[in-house]
C-alpha cells in the first residue's frame, strides 16, 4: 500500500459525512474533506473497490467550510460535520435521502422537501452516555474517537444540554475522589463502564452509573457529592451490565437515591423517562417530527391507526388525540410499561399496546380483522421486516407514514411498498442531530387506486 500523498478533487459527501473522490476509477473516502475542495491526502487503507485516505492539507478550501466550534473536533467521534456550515449540512442531509431513494429505491417521482433544521443547532441533546477509562493514570470521560474505542476526554460538549455538562463533571469529581475501579473491556475487569445522564423539563436531572458488578463502591458518598454539586438532580441510579460485549445498558437497574424517573415534555404531552426508556434526544425537533407525522396522517377523529415499533408510545399518544383508536406494537416490554404509564398520565384512553415481535403481532392484528386507516412505522436503523410490510399492505390502509433514521433502509422499504401497490408521495427530512451525518425523515405513502 502506498503511503505517498496525492492531490484529490472532492466531489461530494458520503453517508458518514466523509469527502468522496476518485482515483483511476477507484473511490477514495477522505474524512473531513468537503465538496469542491482540492486536498492533499494519504492513503491509509486499501480495499478492492475503495480506499480510505487521511486529509493532510487543504489546497483549495470550500466556501462552505467553517471553523469548528469545539476544540475536540475532529478527534472526538460524536460529531462529523462541525467544519460544514449549518445550511449546507441541511442540504447534505436532504441529498442523502434523494440519492438513496433514486439509487436504492429506484423511485424518481417523489417530492423530497428541504430539511427542517433548528434555529440554534447547539446544546440540543437531553441525554449523554459516555464510556469511562484510564489514560496516563487519569480518569477520562467522553465519546469514542472515530472508528475506535479510544476515549476522547471532554468536560464540555457543545451539543449537550448545559445541565448535562454540569452533571458529567460532578460525576467525574466523585468517581475520581473515591477511586472507583474503572472497567477494562479487554481484560473484562473493573467496575464502572459508562456514565449516563438525562435532563428533563425545568432542568431536572437523572444520573446513571453502568457497572460490570452489582456493587458500586462508595455509592452513598458519591450520591452525596452529586446532590451537593447538582441542585436539580432528582434521580441517581445504577445499571448492572455484566456481559462482555458493547451493549451499554443491562437489564437490571436499581435506585441509589431519589425517584425512578424524570419528566420530559414534547408538545402538550408529558412523559416519565426511566433509565432504560427510549426517548428522542432532541426534544424540540421531536415535536417538529411528530407534528409532521400528524400533518401527513391528516386524521379527522374517526380513524383506526396502528403505530408499529412504537417504543415508549410518544407518537401513539400524539396520534390518539386525533384518532378513534390507536394500536401500538413494540418488542421491548419495559418500553410498553412506560408507554402505558404515559398514556394514563396524559389521560389518553383510546390506545391499546401489544408487546412482541412486529412480524407476529402484525399477523395477529390482521387475523383479528383489524383494518387500520393509517399505519405509522418507526423502525430501527435496519428498517422494517419484509413480512411486516406485506401484512400491512394486505390490511389496505389508505396511508402509511414511515418515520426513518436510515435513508438506505427507507429507500429499500419504499421500493417494496411500490410493488405492493403503494406510492410514495413526499418525504420530509428533519434534522434531529445537527453536526452529525444522521438524518430523520417522515414519508407519506398512499394506496394506489
Amino acid at each position: 500500500m502506498s503511503t505517498s500523498r496525492k492531490i484529490y478533487r472532492v466531489e461530494r459527501l458520503g453517508i458518514n459525512g466523509e469527502g468522496i473522490s476518485h482515483d483511476n476509477g477507484l473511490t477514495v473516502f477522505i474524512p473531513f474533506a468537503l465538496p469542491n475542495e482540492q486536498v492533499e491526502a494519504r492513503i491509509i487503507e486499501s480495499k478492492k473497490n475503495y480506499s480510505v485516505a487521511n486529509l493532510e492539507k487543504i489546497l483549495e478550501p470550500s466556501s462552505e467550510r467553517i471553523e469548528p466550534m469545539c476544540k475536540k473536533f475532529p478527534a472526538c467521534g460524536g460529531c462529523q460535520l462541525q467544519h460544514l456550515e449549518y445550511d449546507s449540512q441541511l442540504k447534505f442531509k436532504r441529498q442523502m435521502i434523494v440519492d438513496s431513494v433514486q439509487r436504492i429505491g429506484k423511485i424518481s417521482n417523489v417530492e423530497i422537501l428541504p430539511t427542517l433544521g433548528m434555529n440554534d443547532p447547539t446544546r440540543y441533546r437531553n441525554k449523554f452516555q459516555f464510556p469511562v477509562g484510564i489514560k496516563d493514570r487519569r480518569l477520562i470521560i467522553g465519546c469514542y474517537a472515530r472508528n475506535s474505542h479510544d476515549i476522547i476526554d471532554n468536560n464540555e460538549c457543545l451539543i449537550q444540554k448545559i445541565e448535562n455538562d454540569l452533571l458529567a463533571n460532578a460525576i467525574r469529581e466523585a468517581v475520581e475522589k473515591y477511586r472507583v475501579p474503572i472497567y477494562d473491556e479487554d481484560k473484562h475487569s473493573g467496575i464502572l463502564r459508562h456514565v449516563m445522564g438525562r435532563v428533563g423539563i425545568n432542568g431536572e436531572l437523572m444520573a446513571v452509573f453502568v457497572t460490570a458488578k452489582k456493587d458500586l463502591p462508595h455509592a452513598k458518598e458519591i450520591s452525596k457529592i452529586l446532590r451537593e454539586r447538582v441542585p436539580k438532580l432528582k434521580s441517581i441510579q445504577q445499571n448492572f451490565q455484566p456481559q462482555h460485549n458493547n451493549v451499554i445498558l443491562g437489564r437490571e437497574t436499581k435506585i441509589l437515591w431519589g425517584k425512578d424517573s424524570i419528566t420530559d415534555k414534547i408538545g402538550e404531552f408529558e412523559f416519565q423517562i426511566s433509565a432504560r426508556s427510549f426517548f428522542q434526544v432532541n426534544t424540540s425537533q421531536a415535536e417538529v417530527l411528530y407534528k409532521k407525522v400528524l400533518e401527513f396522517a391528516d386524521l379527522t377523529g374517526n380513524e383506526v391507526v396502528i403505530d408499529a415499533y412504537c417504543g415508549t408510545g410518544t407518537i401513539s399518544i400524539f396520534l390518539a388525540r386525533h384518532a378513534r383508536k390507536v394500536f401500538g406494537i413494540e418488542i421491548v416490554s419495559s418500553a410498553i410499561i412506560d408507554t402505558k404509564k404515559n398514556a394514563r398520565a396524559n389521560k389518553i384512553h383510546n390506545v391499546e399496546f401489544f408487546t412482541g415481535d412486529a412480524n407476529f403481532l402484525s399477523q395477529k392484528l390482521f387475523h383479528d380483522e383489524i383494518r387500520p386507516d393509517v399505519i405509522v412505522v418507526d423502525p430501527p436503523r435496519a428498517g422494517c421486516d419484509e413480512s411486516v410490510l406485506k401484512v400491512f399492505a394486505r390490511m389496505k390502509p389508505e396511508k402509511i407514514i414511515y418515520v426513518s433514521c436510515n435513508p438506505a433502509t427507507l429507500a429499500r422499504d419504499l421500493n417494496l411498498l411500490e410493488s405492493l401497490d403503494y406510492v410514495t408521495k413526499k418525504i420530509q427530512p428533519v434534522d434531529m442531530f445537527p453536526f452529525t451525518a444522521h438524518v430523520e425523515s417522515v414519508s407519506l405513502i398512499t394506496r394506489r387506486r
